[in-house]
């Protein structure tokens, strides 16, 4: 797979909150780990546009200016309150990018969130 940044869509099987496997959708690469080991902060990205938590997700629409570059295929919902570390070893893919406005501000909403609570 080519080189990964931050602000990409890449597709695996997104843990379960229990561990068990996930199914394949879509995941934003937030930031990697300073481990060298190829770990990544990823969320989840949902097209199920219910499950957003305002104030916290953000849901990205087909009218959006970023949307046709993020290779989704209906609006969906950025998921900042799902969160994962996992190695890009298991990354199928990467399908899009948002933009690096979108990624700056949903980066400052989580900082926010996490400081918050």
């Amino acid at each position: 797979m080519a080189v990964k940044k931050s602000g990409q869509l890449v597709l695996f099987r997104f843990p379960q909150t229990d561990l068990a496997p996930g199914k394949l959708r879509p995941a934003l690469l937030l930031a990697p780990l300073p481990s060298g080991r190829n770990d990544w902060l990823v969320c989840m990205i949902s097209s199920q546009l219910t499950q957003a938590v305002a104030g916290i997700d953000e849901v990205i629409s087909t009218n959006d200016t970023d949307f046709a570059q993020s290779g989704l295929k209906t609006a969906s919902v950025i998921r900042l309150t799902r969160l994962a570390v996992v190695s890009d070893s298991i990354f199928f893919g990467v399908v899009g990018e948002i933009s690096a406005t979108r990624l700056s501000g949903l980066k400052k909403r989580l900082a926010r969130w996490v400081e918050s609570s």
